[in-house]
Formats: structure tokens, C-alpha cells, sequence
């Protein structure tokens, strides 16, 4: 892990120039770790950086709201929800006075660089202070509250945003801050009731926020399998109640023996008029007479502590908003770091605030369907896959494809398999294929394990772990005859295949046999799913946001084990083979202080570095005393990441023994193997929407290739195009022929050769106090949004 010693930031030095950073509006889990990364990459660019405490109304105010920012004074903010520097409605920034006072208070500490983390309305409101600057700073000139030199001195604002809402209510991102950690928070809360509403057959209404925007109900009714769902968006068609009253009495007389029902507290019928909890629950029991109960979550979705996946976005979101503020010239508009597919970018401020503007406008005019459009291809994509998903048609009123599709899990058990076998089961069925389930893999599949699974024989399966087909490793190299059989068997006409790197080489094995066996001669498609996320032509898999996550809350658990004792460095090893994926992103996701991979070779010297780096962190964190210590406590607490198949030589013993060695008399060391524990639990919201949709996506991809390549009364596909792998790169979800993958692959080391993640390291190593370079090229640069008018399909959203 050697430093690179090239100057870093040559053109983008933050020399001379001060930050300011504040939070407004509601609060949202991961606003503390978007505040963290703008200190720690505003301090390492050289320039000063301010919090602004109590948003809007503490710049207002000034005085001692306004506090210049030290390394040391975001430690262990990271794993903290809410907002700890505070945020606060203030009515006086509002007017002309107030925003006056604000400049004056900038001005005083030459704070020309304000990054605004917060919904819609915050980010608004700082357009308009950035419009209204120059007016402002004559103002105070001829009240001779500053001089003709620190106006022309301060002559331009320039403002960067980051969108906090756990509502995911802004256009322009995929993602906002908070909204995953509120759908842990959801998802948790579910899953706990259906144990108590399976046992007494019970139905359950749930209310979640989200006011104006249906995503937070939307996702997690996805995400549960819930039977009904409603959002603002998309209200119910006249005749509703009826409708859902004999879905739910559908459920009850096939022996389902609970009923989810997801309300968004601001849904409403096709007349505006309001749906709450109670009135669906006083519909049900006067209807049906099911033992109903109401449970409001309310600010239970704000609470905890932020996702993995919250905790990283923040991150490099923070970061981005720094190189957004130092490259900012007089004439560039104000703009928001947005999340689009797995990439930062910038976005014009407010062309996405008139977007977000224009679906209240539409959803105000009943025009529902545009509301929905406007909301993003990713919003429509969840909702047509729940309605996919969610009604089961009688038998008489599905199509009848005559095909019959196989699947299988292939390779470790991945948190979120069992949602994509779902998706994929019910997918099929609705297109009209027969739909079989091979049990135990490619093992399973040449011992004929293999029966058809109907639509209720995975009901429920979204919220459990593991694989409940059973799942190995065994490549179906040495039994392609005895495959090819089962395949003649059953008639199969597809394959469906949910895994990690064994299926994507059983997928390359089977079309390699094409030409011997014409029974593999039929669409395969791989989804990948794997905790290593080491699929090549996938930047991410389903998986791996759940052992994130696992790794993620270990880590915070030992964070508070190690609170009280003297300083402490722990090593801990997490799984990933050769593949870096886990350590590095959650060691990011942790706010460790190095992380050891493969892909990027470390010597003794490199670790000898590090030792005296960590040391010398030590003593001085010692000499700055009683900030620090109350903050995180007696002791300073260090993460040390080590993948488990970095090195052959420096084995996590040798680490372990090494730093116990050189930290002899400043800190101790302990060691921490998580293993198994990152494959297992119920799987993250991430994950299960993730399967669900990417699976559903891949049979749509299985029925279309069926019917191209139905001819002569059989199915007959052998070019390279009809054995792909389903994979989000950056933007988008691609089919890529795995023939044509094969050169982007490592197969000695099972990883792909180029991984999109290793460009986070930099920012790990700089949030960790590491001098290192960054490739200023991978940053966000500025776009313009896509509109979405009324009959247009075009979206910056990649699922």
C-alpha cells in the first residue's frame, strides 16, 4: 500500500478557500457521514471548513453556530443517525432580513463555499441566497457592515447540495440520504409482525412515510410481498375496497395465514379524498371480519443508524461535493451530487428541483400516470414489477406459452436468492410458462431433482435467507450427458440460473456443449448472486449489500465493545477469496483506518508504514486532548480490514502479531474473523428489491428469446446472444453473451480484471488521514437532466 508521492490536485488546491456545510429539514440517517466526508476532504485539500449548527436558522443567527471543523471533530460521527451538527426550521432565512444577516455572518469568515445537505425546499433556498449574493453584499457595503474590498473579495458564492430526505422524493437521483436506512427500519418492523400475524392469521395495515412520495410504501411492499399497497402516485382505481377485500379473502381460503397491507401516509383515492389505516381496517373487519390491527411507524424510519449502503453514498457524495466546490467558477450554476445507477454525478440544482416541482403538479391535475413517469424509470420499473408480482389470475386467465423454464441456484448461499427465485417463479407463471425448480444446483439438476413449483409454493420467500432450493458448487462439466437428459426429461426450454462464479462458469461450460448436446440448444441467462460480488460484467450482485451491512453492524458492535478500554486496533478479516468488494467498501462503510486486497499488492515495508502512520495518529490524538476522548471515549479505536485471500504470506495472524509488536506501549491489537455470518440473515431491502427485479427482468428477456426462437415446433437458440449473464454496468442493466465476457475475466483468481470499486479506495485512504492521489477524471462531471414529459420514456435511471 505504498503512497503515491505525485503532487495531488495540481489545478484543485483549497488552499485559501473555506467550506461551510450545514444540514436543513427533516433529518435523515447518513447526513453525519456526508457531513464527515466534507470536513475530512475539505481539511485534506487544504482548505478551512465550518459547520453551521441548526441549519439555516444557526447561519442566521451566527455567533457560536457557526465553528471551524477539525479532523478529530467528525470522528465516530459515521455510524450515528440523524443529524449531530442539528437542523432546524427557521422562517427568518426565509425573508430578505434574515438572508441578510446569513451573508454578513459568511462574510465575517471569508466562507465563499456552502454545501447544503437537505431536501428540496433547503436546497431552494440556497439557490436563492446564491442569486441573491452580489445584491446582498452591496447591501451590507452601504450599511458599512463590510468594505468595498471584502465584497469584491468574496464577490461570488458557490453552492454544491446532497439531497437527505428518507422519502426519496427528489428527481435527479436514484437514491437520496436516508431512504435505505429507512427501509431497514420498515423491512424489520415487517418481518417481526409476520411472525405474530402467521401465528393468530391475522391482517396487518401499516402506515410509512412519505407524504407526497409513495417510494418508502412502494419498496418495502416489494420487498415483503405485501398484498396491497397505496401510494399517492397511483391511487386506486373506484371499486377498490372490493377489489382488495376479495384478494385478502383469496389469501385466507388458499391458507395464507397473514395479510400485509402497506399504506403511504399521503395516498389517496382517484377523488383526492384521503385513505388511512383505520378506515381500511374498519373496510376489512366490516367486510370480512379478519382479526385486523394498525401499526403507524412514524419516526421509527428516521431512527437508527444509517445502512452500509446510506453510509457510502453519503461518503462519496460528501467527497464529490468538495471537488464540485473547488472547481467552481463565478459562472457555474449551483448543483446536486446525485446517484445514478453506481455513479456520482452532478446535476443542475434547479432543473431536478422544478422536476421534483412538476409531480406534485401532476399528481395535484390527476395525472397520475405522468406523476409516476416523472418520478423515474426506477419508480416505474418497482411499480409494474409489484403489480407483476403481487395478483395471482386464475388459471383460465393466463396465457399458455407451452414453455417450460428451469431454475437453480448455483454456487454459496447469497441473502436475496430466495426473492429472485420468487420473482422469477411468479414472472413466469404470468407470462404462461410451466416453471420448475431444480433443487441443490447443477448436482441436484443431473440427479433429476427437479419438480414444477407452482405461484404459493414461494409465497413468503422474499424475507428468508439463504437458499431454499439448495445450492452448491458443483460445475456441471463432468455430467453434461446426465444434464442433457434431465433437460429432455422435463422439456425444458429455459434456464434461469441465480449465483455466484460457479454458475457463471456452469453458463460458459453448457453453451461451450451446445454443439454436442441439443438440449442446452435453449435461452440461459445468468443472474448474479454472490457476497464476494466478483462477477465479471456486473458491477454489483445480490448479496452483497446484506454482508455489507453484516460486516457493517459487527463493526459498530465492536466499536462499542472497545469503548472504556485502553487504545485499541482490532483486525478483522472478511470474506471475498481474491475479491476486495467487502473489505474495501466495508471498510468504508465502517470508517476503517486501512484495508488490505489482493488487487492492490502490499509488501512489509508497506505494512511497517502503516504501523507508524496508525502510531503516530496515537500520540497525537493524545495531545489534542478532550475533544477527541469525548468523543469516542478513553481509547481511539482503529479498524483494520484484511481480505481474506490477499496475501498468501501476511496472513491476518501475521498482521495481528506484527501490530502487536510494533504498537507495543501506544495501543494494543485484537483480531476478528466474521466468516460465515456475512452469507447468512434475512436479507437487506437492497437485496430483495434488487432479485426481484433483476429476476423478473431476466425471464421478460427468457420469454422474448423463446418466441425468436421457437420455429419448426421447437425451441432451437444456439448463437452466442442467447446465453447471457444480467448485470448492472454503471447506468443500466445489460445482457452480455458470457462467451464475450470471457476475456474480462481472471479465472485463477475468480474476479473480474478491471473492478469499478477500486476507484473508492482513494477515498477511503483520505477519509483515514492517508496522503494518497486521486484521479480527478473519475469525478462527477456536470449534466443536464432529462426531462420527462408526459409520453416520454427517456430517464437518467438505471433500474
Amino acid at each position: 500500500m505504498r503512497q503515491d508521492t505525485k503532487k495531488f490536485f495540481e489545478n484543485l488546491s483549497g488552499s485559501g478557500k473555506s467550506i461551510a456545510v450545514l444540514t436543513s429539514g427533516g433529518d435523515a440517517q447518513g447526513m453525519n457521514a456526508a457531513v464527515r466526508a466534507v470536513v475530512r476532504m475539505g481539511i485534506y485539500v487544504g482548505a478551512k471548513v465550518y459547520f453551521i449548527h441548526e441549519g439555516y436558522q444557526g447561519m442566521v443567527d451566527g455567533g457560536d453556530n457557526i465553528k471551524e471543523a477539525t479532523w478529530e471533530s467528525v470522528s465516530s460521527m459515521l455510524q450515528v443517525g440523524g443529524t449531530v451538527i442539528g437542523s432546524a426550521r427557521c422562517k427568518e432565512f426565509r425573508t430578505h432580513e434574515g438572508r441578510l444577516k446569513a451573508a454578513l455572518n459568511l462574510v465575517q469568515r471569508s466562507i465563499t463555499n456552502l454545501c447544503v445537505i437537505g431536501g428540496d425546499g433547503s436546497l431552494t433556498g440556497a439557490n436563492l441566497f446564491r442569486e441573491e449574493w452580489s445584491e446582498l453584499l452591496s447591501e451590507l457595503v452601504q450599511q458599512g457592515s463590510i468594505s468595498e474590498e471584502a465584497a469584491r473579495t468574496h464577490s461570488s458564492l458557490h453552492i454544491v447540495g446532497m439531497v437527505g430526505s428518507i422519502d426519496n422524493d427528489f428527481c435527479g437521483t436514484d437514491m437520496t440520504i436516508g431512504t435505505d436506512s429507512a427501509l431497514h427500519r420498515i423491512i424489520e418492523v415487517v418481518d417481526a409482525i409476520m411472525t405474530t400475524a402467521q401465528s393468530h392469521q391475522r391482517t396487518f395495515v401499516l402506515e410509512v412515510m412519505g407524504r407526497h412520495c409513495g417510494y418508502l410504501a412502494l419498496v418495502s411492499a416489494l420487498a415483503c410481498g405485501a398484498d396491497w399497497v397505496f401510494i399517492p402516485e397511483m391511487p386506486p382505481e373506484d371499486g377498490w375496497e372490493d377489489s382488495m377485500c376479495q384478494k385478502l379473502s383469496e389469501n385466507r381460503a388458499d391458507k395464507k395465514r397473514l395479510n400485509i397491507i402497506i399504506v403511504a401516509e399521503g395516498a389517496i383515492d382517484s377523488h383526492n379524498k384521503a385513505i388511512t389505516p383505520d378506515y381500511i381496517k374498519d373496510l376489512v373487519v366490516r367486510c370480512l371480519g379478519f382479526d385486523t390491527r394498525v401499526t403507524i411507524l412514524g419516526h421509527v424510519q428516521r431512527g437508527g443508524t444509517p445502512s452500509a449502503f446510506d453510509r457510502i453514498l453519503a461518503s462519496r457524495m460528501g467527497v464529490e461535493a468538495v471537488l464540485a466546490l473547488l472547481e467552481a467558477s463565478p459562472t457555474t450554476p449551483a448543483c446536486v451530487v446525485s446517484l445514478v445507477g453506481n455513479q456520482a454525478v452532478r446535476l443542475p440544482l434547479m432543473e431536478c428541483v422544478q422536476m421534483t416541482q412538476e409531480v406534485q403538479k401532476a399528481m395535484d391535475e390527476k395525472k397520475f400516470e405522468d406523476a409516476v413517469r416523472l418520478r423515474g424509470r426506477s419508480f416505474e420499473h418497482n411499480l409494474s414489477t409489484y403489480r407483476l408480482l403481487s395478483y395471482h389470475k386464475a388459471d383460465s386467465e393466463l396465457p399458455n406459452s407451452n414453455f417450460n423454464v428451469a431454475v437453480l441456484n448455483v454456487g454459496a448461499p447469497a441473502a436475496g436468492m430466495n426473492a429472485a427465485v420468487r420473482s422469477a417463479v411468479r414472472v413466469g407463471i404470468t407470462e404462461g410458462h410451466k416453471m420448475f425448480a431444480v433443487s441443490d444446483g447443477f448436482e441436484g439438476f443431473y440427479k433429476g431433482q427437479i419438480k414444477e413449483i407452482k405461484w404459493g409454493d414461494v409465497g413468503g420467500w422474499t424475507g428468508q435467507g439463504g437458499s431454499l432450493l439448495g445450492t452448491k458448487r458443483t460445475l456441471p462439466g463432468k455430467h453434461l450427458e446426465k444434464i442433457a437428459e434431465q433437460m429432455r426429461i422435463h422439456n425444458i426450454n429455459a434456464l434461469l440460473v441465480i449465483g455466484g462464479f460457479e454458475a457463471y462458469v456452469g453458463l460458459l461450460e453448457l453453451s461451450a456443449a451446445r454443439d454436442k448436446y441439443s438440449e442446452f440448444c435453449v435461452p440461459m441467462v445468468m443472474v448474479p448472486a454472490t457476497v464476494s460480488n466478483n462477477i465479471p460484467g456486473s458491477d454489483l450482485s445480490i448479496g452483497s449489500d446484506t454482508a455489507l451491512n453484516a460486516i457493517t453492524d459487527t463493526c459498530d458492535r465492536i466499536k462499542q465493545s472497545a469503548s472504556g478500554t485502553k487504545r485499541r486496533v482490532f483486525i478483522i478479516e472478511t470474506m471475498g477469496g481474491y475479491c476486495g468488494y467487502l473489505a474495501t467498501v466495508g471498510g468504508l462503510a465502517a470508517g476503517a483506518d486501512a484495508v488490505y486486497i489482493y488487487e492492490e499488492p502490499f509488501d512489509i515495508r508497506d505494512l511497517q508504514a502503516n504501523v507508524e502512520h496508525l502510531t503516530q495518529k496515537m500520540k497525537t490524538s493524545i495531545q489534542r486532548g478532550l475533544v477527541l476522548r469525548r468523543r469516542e471515549g478513553p481509547s481511539l479505536f482503529v479498524l483494520r480490514f484484511r481480505n481474506e485471500s490477499c496475501n498468501e504470506n501476511f496472513t491476518t495472524d501475521f498482521i495481528y502479531q506484527l501490530y502487536s509488536e510494533e504498537g507495543h506501549g501506544v495501543f494494543d491489537c485484537r483480531k476478528n474473523i466474521l466468516g460465515h455470518m456475512q452469507q447468512g440473515g434475512a436479507p437487506s431491502p437492497f437485496d430483495r428489491n434488487f432479485g426481484t427485479k433483476v429476476a423478473a427482468k431476466a425471464i421478460q428477456w427468457i420469454s422474448q428469446t423463446l418466441k425468436e426462437s421457437y420455429k419448426g415446433g421447437r425451441v432451437f437458440a444456439n448463437s452466442e446472444d442467447t446465453a447471457c449473464l444480467l448485470g448492472m454496468r454503471r447506468r443500466a442493466m445489460v445482457f452480455q453473451p458470457v462467451s464475450q465476457l470471457r476475456d474480462e475475466t481472471d479465472f485463477v483468481h475468480r474476479i473480474p480484471k478491471e473492478q469499478w470499486w477500486l476507484k473508492l479506495r482513494p477515498l477511503m485512504k483520505i477519509l483515514a488521514k492517508y496522503k494518497t492521489s486521486y484521479d480527478v477524471s473519475d469525478a462527477g462531471q456536470l449534466e443536464h437532466v432529462t426531462r420527462i414529459r408526459p409520453k416520454d420514456t427517456k430517464t437518467t435511471s438505471a433500474i
